[in-house]
């Protein structure tokens, strides 16, 4: 199968369809506090309503009742405030039992205040667009039968307003009175609420795209895991016979005689060597011989061992090593980890041949290793995408993917890739790993340890 094979999209996998549903139950979450929020708003403004109708228009309302309805109202709030900032996750079903208790508590005041001759019936709508927007298709259609079946029994059953005498002839202007102060209230709620819970929607988007493509970047990695797995384990045989074949013919008195040929020969062998070396590390990094080659060291001296070796192997004009880790924390050699650094430091040489800096130290129990060079640094559109396979300023293919497989690893240990560009010019690459993921607790015993190399062998 090539690389470049994309990954089938028509059909959602059960993978796909548990990120949807875990990002649609956090913005609910912080939908549901948007209502606790409105709620307030709400039993205020109630409050206020009645005060002013009571006091300054002398209209009479059973205040017992009505009471009762936005004690229970402010005791349900109070509820939902602390369990909803107990749990973050927030179902369709919880978001449509709040704006169902809403609905209950606004047809129990209206009841209580007048039916559809009070003004104020017209928040119906308010609930019928928040439920159309926070809610899902069936649940919204739901609602606004519930809402339309309230409105119609508050036309027929209601209690009578009653307002004093001298003041009956001005019903109608307090009709639309309230009627405006009702819109202006709908308008400012919606033109509020709505922006934000719009912001949800896209933020909880936007995430869940994310999701999606780490999910791909991820299948990406195991097409190529396997393929590279496979390609490893067929070349194992034709280098072994190479290696062989090689090993006879440095023996043969022909070439023995010739230094010329001699030099060739042991240039064949360790080329050779270092292929069998590169298809070793690449079935290590696939676990297959994880359990022989890995060993305990101090994360001072595997940086310090990374850095002689790439050193050795790459030679550069000038390697600057800062290693302020600690001798005394001790971890399991890494080869993912280290093959990441190593490309991180080879990117780095191909930029500034001149100088390439490695820093590594510890900073909020976190070891932070820093890789720099004083090339051309990274065009800003990299650095937006930094870590996208085939996102690289190479200008060849397969670019990019060296940076992909670096970002994927140190992920893979709870870790972040931090890229940007010096101040005095050049790059700068960061790898912020948690001290916890990568290093060892109490030191094994030396039988257990024994046990352990033991079982990875016979694995």
């Amino acid at each position: 199968m090539p690389l470049s094979t994309p990954v089938p999209n028509a059909v959602s996998t059960p993978r796909e369809s548990f990120l949807e549903r875990w990002v649609l139950n956090q913005t609910g979450h912080k939908n549901m506090l948007h209502l606790i929020h409105l709620r307030w708003l709400a039993v205020a403004g109630q409050i206020i309503t009645v005060v002013v109708a009571t006091t300054l228009l002398g209209i009479r309302l059973p205040m017992p009742q009505m009471l009762a309805v936005l004690v229970c109202l402010i005791a349900f709030n109070i509820a939902s405030h602390l369990r909803w900032h107990e749990e973050d996750v927030a179902s369709n079903r919880a978001v449509f039992l709040a704006l169902l208790v809403d609905v209950t508590a606004l047809s129990l005041l209206l009841y209580f205040s007048g039916g559809t001759n009070n003004p104020f019936a017209f928040l119906f709508l308010l609930q019928v667009i928040l439920g159309a927007v926070l809610l899902r298709s069936s649940s919204a259609w739901f609602l606004m039968l519930v809402t339309t079946w309230c409105m119609a029994a508050l036309s027929v059953v209601h209690h009578p307003l009653e307002l004093p005498p001298a003041r009956l002839h001005m019903m109608p202007s307090l009709y639309l009175q309230g009627l405006l102060i009702c819109f202006v209230l709908i308008a400012v709620l919606l033109v509020f609420f709505i922006s934000r819970i719009s912001a949800n929607l896209r933020a909880g988007d936007l995430y869940l795209a994310d999701l999606r493509q780490r999910a791909a970047e991820e299948d990406h990695i195991v097409r190529m895991g396997l393929l590279a797995s496979g390609a490893a384990h067929e070349l194992g045989t034709p280098l072994a016979t190479m290696a062989v074949i090689v090993n006879d013919w440095a023996s043969l008195p022909a070439l023995q005689a010739d230094a010329t040929l001699r030099e060739d020969m042991a240039e064949l062998q360790s080329q050779i060597l270092r292929c069998k070396s590169i298809v070793s590390g690449i079935l290590m990094s696939a676990g297959e011989t994880r359990g022989e080659s890995s060993s305990r060291t101090t994360l001072r001296r595997f940086v310090d061992d990374l850095a002689q070796d790439w050193q050795i192997r790459r030679s550069p004009m000038h390697f600057e090593v800062n290693n302020e880790l600690d001798d005394s924390v001790q971890v399991v050699s890494d080869s993912a980890l280290r093959q990441s650094l190593s490309n991180l430091l080879d990117n780095a040489q191909e930029a500034c041949p001149h100088w390439v800096g490695l820093t590594a130290r510890v900073r909020d129990s976190q070891v932070v290793l820093t890789i720099e060079d004083r090339g051309p640094g990274f065009p800003q559109e990299v650095i937006a995408q930094f870590g996208r396979p085939y996102n690289s300023t190479k200008g060849k293919p397969g670019g990019g993917l060296g940076l992909f497989l670096v970002l994927n690893v140190v992920r893979t240990l709870g870790g972040q890739v931090l890229a940007g560009n010096r101040s005095e010019g050049g790059a700068r690459v960061e790898l912020v790993l948690p001290l916890s993921a990568i290093a060892l607790g109490e030191p094994l015993h030396d039988e257990f340890e024994s046990t352990v190399q033991s079982v990875g062998q016979k694995a």
